[in-house]
């Protein structure tokens, strides 16, 4: 019988994949769990497996081209097995790297009805807009039909026009478009789904952090890897939240989920965009186990070789820019997450005390919390312990 091989959804934010590289060519047999091709997904570079036995009597997708989530790819069937059926409702759509569109390189669609000119379709089409996007809209002659929204049930907010304007402004001299990458489209999606309906309150406070510098210099001088700053302050945002579950926690509509094990994720900025590895039951973990994890999982995703259960269900967010030299900056919050802390540079510092004036390093941090979630007490208390642990480390070591 014949098997449709299709784009899978690997995640919850994949809206659409490129098949970078075929394994298999058409005549090629095939058995269950070979690998057909290479995809790339919005975060990582996927081996797509058969799931079926037999041989691959059609490529549909072209290398290099970009299909929808859930799209006809393949069809693998037995050598002399009609599979005309399964192509004639393969009228799919993709799009060349270069992002144009092409048509799919199954049978040719079989013409329909005729039904009312699309730019009926749309004007008939209830369309979900702020006042003020709909406003917007209207003063740059903008049609809401043709936007897609970013806002709650997918309505129009002013920023999804401003978006359309700007696609719709002419290049200027010695400007060009590039088109995105899986990466940054959902990014893209990501950031504004979490930016736009998720209210957003933020908590800064400084560490000293003298004690900790400390205890990286003596954790260097082990003959084994030692650990990173990041490291340590994965390490203290578990204990924090061990001591304050309160903040692992996610917002679902009308219920508070308490989550049982503490998964952190830790930003890392590629060429191409963002990706945040998931280091799993951090509250179990010892400060080497969370270096050695970290490390491998960094450098996976620099490889663009991270499995999708590698860096989706984090309860809580890392980013650190502080080897930029950046002093301060906000985290946005990933949902379902409900809080994210972003980590400045160790700064020289002049630092007054009853003594008088004296050097030390300190270190700015910003809690990003979701006020559906979590209220101003409870982030700072949070807060609080945190910055107690990192200027008290050693139990930073402790088993």
């Amino acid at each position: 019988m014949a098997s449709r091989v299709v784009m899978p959804k690997l995640t919850d934010t994949m809206e659409e994949g490129v098949v970078l590289k075929w394994k298999k060519r058409e005549g090629d047999p095939v058995g269950a769990g070979d690998i057909l091709a290479e995809i790339e997904t919005d975060k990582a570079v996927m081996d797509l497996e058969a799931f079926s036995s037999g041989t691959l009597r059609r490529i549909l997708v072209n290398e290099g081209e970009t299909v929808k989530a859930g799209a006809l790819i393949a069809v693998i069937a037995e050598p002399d097995e009609d599979i005309t059926g399964v192509l004639a409702n393969t009228a799919t759509a993709v799009r060349s790297a270069a992002g144009m569109p092409t048509s799919s390189p199954a049978v040719p669609p079989r013409p329909g009805p005729a039904g009312p000119p699309m730019g009926r379709i749309l004007e008939d089409r209830p369309v979900k807009a702020s006042p003020r996007a709909k406003a917007l809209a209207a003063e740059h002659g903008i049609d809401l039909s043709t936007i897609k929204g970013s806002g709650p049930d997918g309505r129009i907010v002013e920023q999804d026009v401003l978006d359309a304007r700007r696609a719709k402004a002419p290049l200027r001299p010695g400007s060009t478009d590039r088109p995105l990458n899986q990466m940054r489209k959902a990014i893209a999606r990501t950031t504004t789904q979490s930016k736009a309906p998720v209210p957003h309150f933020y908590l800064t406070t400084e560490i000293a952090m003298e004690e900790a510098e400390k205890l990286r210099s003596r954790l260097k001088q082990r003959s084994r890897p030692h650990p990173s700053l990041t490291d340590l302050i994965v390490k203290a945002a578990a204990l924090a939240l061990t001591r304050h579950p309160e903040i692992n926690v996610s917002y679902a509509g009308d219920v508070l989920r308490q989550h049982g094990s503490i998964d952190i994720g830790i930003a890392v900025g590629l060429d191409d965009g963002l990706i945040a590895p998931v280091l799993r039951d951090c509250k179990s973990k010892t400060l080497d186990e969370i270096a050695a994890e970290s490390r491998a999982l960094i450098e996976r995703a620099r490889n663009k070789r991270l499995q999708p259960q590698e860096y989706t269900g984090a309860t809580f967010s890392v980013s650190n820019l502080g080897m930029f030299e950046v002093e301060n900056f906000i985290a946005v919050i990933m949902p379902p997450e409900a809080a994210a802390i972003a980590v400045g540079a160790v700064r020289d510092v002049a630092v007054a005390d009853a003594g008088g004036v004296k050097p030390g390093r300190r270190m700015k941090v910003t809690l990003s919390c979701d006020h559906r979630a979590l209220d101003g007490v409870q982030g700072a208390q949070f807060l609080k312990e945190f910055r107690r642990i990192l200027e008290h480390p050693q139990e930073l070591v402790q088993p």
